[in-house]
């Protein structure tokens, strides 16, 4: 039975990776070039939370309960990006703090040589 729940929850975790769209453009920002990209895709969290807004707004009127889910997943989803700015930023200034001591070694070991 934990067998089966494990390979379960791994291919779940598989499709949700690989077909939704905040996950693909979250792991589009994970990469090196997408860094750049967390600030501005911190602004991605306004739609979501708008329509997390709406559908309360909507609910309370009187509308389906299973709208619940769907605020559930659009509060996820707007975390997910507002988390994401901050995060990427300190990935951001890491990966250059790196390339800078790269080129600086760089730069000594050719002028040891000369």
């Amino acid at each position: 039975m934990f067998r089966l729940i494990w390979i379960a929850s791994i291919h779940t975790r598989y499709f949700l990776r690989r077909y939704l769209p905040t996950n693909i453009a979250l792991d589009a920002i994970r990469t090196r070039r997408g860094l750049k990209w967390g600030i501005p895709a911190m602004l991605l969290a306004v739609p979501y939370l708008l329509i997390a807004s709406t559908l309360t707004a909507l609910m309370d009127n009187g509308g389906p309960g299973w709208l619940h889910l769907v605020v559930l997943i659009a509060i996820w989803n707007a975390m997910k990006f507002a988390v994401m700015g901050p995060i990427s930023m300190i990935l951001l200034l890491r990966a250059k703090a790196g390339e800078w001591r790269q080129r600086r070694s760089l730069r000594r070991s050719v002028d040891a040589i000369v």
